[in-house]
């Protein structure tokens, strides 16, 4: 079986790199879970740093030193559990609030009546609450896992598909790869890289980073997609978040994962605001959205549309079960990939249990990152628009894949010393914050954001 890093490598299709150039040290476990998830990240982020390098290539005809750090990597994914936000007497203190510390209460794997277990999901206050009225139940754990404990488990995954909020059973990863959604994944690539329409080749703009000119518009929220250009604006890219006013957030969520874009609001029902956004798109370079399955094509904006609009285009849809098989339709969370494909299922020896960190979400979106440079250097030397696709489950198919890595303490972390050294000072116009900076190292192009988090709606929907 390849390592997670020749697996990733083989989605660029130009073998490994030279002896030298890429540096992974360290190991698993950093956190209290058998699953190697720094390790697995710390591949991702490996490539990141190769594919960027490969940009660098293009533009300079030299390429350079990247290293990562396992610990560091596994670090980044728990990036929001790190942000400090000043409070009004300059301490700094976490940015969680009782509501998020409730949301995770409840989004658990319970058990269901035929000694199964399934896990609904209770984020987002208008997906809660519908979560709660299938469930009949009130918003505590107490009740929450009375009223799974009502369900057989399928039975229960299927009212929650019928109601379109979020959620499924627990499932082994054999019994997962033995379904058809499960194995149409497992015949694909972590991450696809699908050429969808022809267009001349567009050498990579001048400017001193690996993405300098290069304009992506990021229709994502909460975590992977985020994440996602997060990661290409650490490289030089310019960045707009692109929502509607009324869309919900979770903030410090937001805080974590919006360094160096700008925000504006846009919505896409309005007439205007889509006209507004086709405009924009006709000048952009990465196009990233992270909708429910088949809502931003009823909007106007799928992927051959867009290649019409725009010729060049990269595409990236960030889902949580990909494009293809019977629950494509479906939306999900972190969580809800980790009981869909057998994460969870061998979370502890007493039974299900989620892992100590957003591995499928932060992973998901730097693997979208890391196909949207690739493509963009396939759309320099060779032209085309490209439609890149990561989902939740393939990522944690992926992880499951790395095999384990034994621990013998349960509350394993980054030392206070070890978070100081990772984390860097930004001044959003809202607060002082503490927070992880860019974790891959390159001797010549050191990742860095440029401008801090931003207020949302805080920009105009223009281009520098």
């Amino acid at each position: 079986m390849p390592t997670a890093f020749q697996e990733v490598m083989a989605v660029r299709a130009k073998g490994m790199p030279e002896a030298g150039e890429v540096t992974i040290t360290g190991q698993d476990p950093v956190f209290s879970t058998e699953f190697r998830i720094g390790e697995t990240c710390a591949a991702v982020l490996a490539g990141v740093g190769t594919a960027a390098n490969d940009l660098w290539e293009l533009k300079t005809g030299r390429r350079q030193k990247v290293a990562i750090d396992v610990r560091h990597a596994a670090a980044t994914l728990r990036g929001h559990d790190y942000v400090l936000k000043a409070d009004p007497n300059g301490a700094f203190q976490p940015t969680h609030d009782a509501e998020v510390n409730l949301s995770v209460a409840l989004t658990q794997p319970w058990p269901t009546r035929d000694g199964r277990h399934a896990l609904p999901h209770f984020s987002l206050p208008h997906l809660k609450e519908r979560t709660l009225k299938l469930l009949g139940c009130e918003p505590t754990p107490e009740s929450v896992a009375k009223a799974v404990a009502k369900w057989d488990a399928l039975d229960l995954e299927a009212a929650i598909d019928e109601a379109r909020v979020c959620g499924g059973m627990v499932r082994s990863n054999a019994e997962w790869l033995a379904i058809p959604h499960g194995a149409a994944l497992a015949a694909k690539p972590v991450v696809e890289v699908i050429k969808i329409a022809d267009s001349a080749p567009e050498p990579m703009p001048a400017g001193g980073r690996p993405l300098s000119g290069i304009r992506t518009l990021d229709l994502t929220r909460i975590l992977a997609g985020p994440t996602c250009a997060r990661t290409l604006a650490e490289h030089g890219a310019d960045v707009l978040m692109v929502a509607a006013e009324h869309t919900p957030q979770i903030l410090h969520l937001v805080t974590d994962t919006c360094h160096g874009k700008r925000s504006c609001f846009l919505d896409l029902k309005a007439p205007a605001d889509n006209a507004r956004l086709k405009e924009l798109v006709k000048d952009a370079d990465v196009f990233s959205e992270g909708y429910r399955p088949g809502q931003i094509e009823r909007l106007g904006f799928g992927p051959e549309e867009l290649a019409a609009l725009r010729p060049g285009i990269v595409y990236a849809s960030i889902s949580c079960y990909g494009a293809d098989g019977p629950f494509s339709h479906r939306a999900g969370w972190e969580q809800v990939a980790q009981a869909m494909t057998g994460i969870a299922y061998e979370g502890a020896p007493e039974g299900p249990k989620l892992l100590p960190a957003a591995a499928n979400d932060y992973t998901t979106g730097y693997l979208a990152a890391y196909g949207i440079l690739v493509a963009l250097a396939r759309r320099a030397v060779e032209g085309g628009s490209y439609h890149v696709r990561v989902s939740l489950c393939q990522s944690g198919m992926f992880l499951y894949r790395q095999g384990r890595a034994a621990f013998d303490d349960p509350d394993m972390d980054l030392s206070p010393a070890e978070l100081d050294a990772l984390r860097t000072q930004s001044h959003p116009a809202y607060a002082r914050l503490r927070h992880l900076g860019p974790v891959v190292r390159m001797s010549e192009t050191q990742p860095y954001w440029d401008k801090p988090t931003p207020v949302l709606g805080s920009s105009k929907p223009q281009w520098l």
